[in-house]
């Protein structure tokens, strides 16, 4: 059991490292909002997994997988959804240049609005679902219960997602300072944007 955990965990992390979704709405929340909405944007992504995770335990996540129909509905939600976000970004950072003409303040980012932006686009993917019901089982040591071993490693995941994120977190609360200057925050805004576009078309195009 020992050996499985350690190798789930190894791809795990790597896994939970790589830029995407996560990273960027993270980063963009605590710019934004401060550190206690970043962290709980992250509350948020690590709900998302574990949602997720107790769906493909109980069978949920096998049905998106052998379901075309219910996969798409779903997934195009998502891209939708991401797609949003990506236009808010945008819309944010020409309403940011305007409000520094106008001499404006920028509308402060809610820790309710962090935590169900973080949790809503974790649900409205359903690669998460596919990917827990695919991966998990290939860990699992023969003879072990295969519910109490998914959870286990489904919080060595949410472990790692968490104290990932936590560091975006304080990166982003350590430079934003530099960060929350007007023009490198419309900046950011925009890259974001760009970001959120782009990563909602991949998963509306992807089969």
């Amino acid at each position: 059991m020992l050996t499985a955990c350690l190798a789930f965990a190894g791809v795990a992390a790597l896994l939970t490292v790589t830029p995407g979704v996560d990273t960027m709405l993270v980063l963009r929340t605590t710019v934004t909002g401060g550190r206690r909405t970043g962290h709980l944007a992250a509350a948020g992504v690590v709900s998302g997994l574990v949602c997720w995770a107790l769906a493909s335990a109980a069978g949920l996540t096998a049905v998106l997988a052998a379901s075309r129909i219910a996969f798409d509905v779903l997934r195009v939600a998502g891209a939708c959804y991401l797609l949003w976000l990506g236009g808010q970004a945008l819309w944010n950072a020409r309403r940011g240049r305007a409000a520094v003409e106008d001499d404006a303040d920028e509308p402060r980012l809610s820790g309710l609005t962090a935590f169900r932006t973080g949790l809503t686009t974790n649900l409205l993917n359903p690669k998460v679902g596919v990917f827990y019901l695919s991966l998990l089982p290939q860990f699992i040591p023969h003879g072990s219960p295969v519910f109490w071993t998914s959870m286990l490693f489904v919080a060595i995941h949410a472990a790692e997602s968490l104290l990932w994120l936590a560091v975006i977190v304080g990166v982003a609360r350590a430079a934003r300072r530099a960060l929350s200057r007007p023009a490198v925050r419309r900046r950011l805004q925009q890259v974001t944007g760009v970001a959120f576009i782009g990563f909602g078309i991949r998963l509306a195009v992807e089969r």
